[in-house]
């Protein structure tokens, strides 16, 4: 039995829903990185980033390859780069308020 958009949806968006997760991907599309390199970049622990890379790894939003010892994980620019783009021109042309506007923000 398919699983239905809704399920998907709430089960994608919930891996991004987490500022933590946004950030690392966001520090990923500038450049790929070992999740030291990451966590330094973060000025997060490094098992706080391990913790919560492994959600975007599993969903396939993030990837790993070895480089000698170290686990380099890049964005999967395929997927991530048009829903970024999406949520930009959205803020641009239906958020006057800078995001204000939103849940939960100040």
């Amino acid at each position: 039995m398919k699983k239905s958009l809704t399920t998907i949806c709430h089960r994608f968006f919930t891996n991004l829903a987490n500022p933590t997760r946004l950030a690392a991907i966001e520090q990923l599309i500038n450049q790929p990185m070992s999740v030291t390199e990451l966590a330094t970049a973060l000025g997060q622990e490094q098992s706080m980033i391990s913790h919560n890379i492994k959600p975007l790894l599993d969903c396939n939003i993030l990837t790993s390859h070895r480089e000698g010892k170290k686990h380099i994980l890049t964005v999967n620019l395929e997927t991530i780069a048009p829903i970024f783009e999406a949520i930009e021109n959205h803020a641009l042309k239906f958020c006057p308020t800078g995001g204000k506007c939103l849940k939960g923000e100040t």
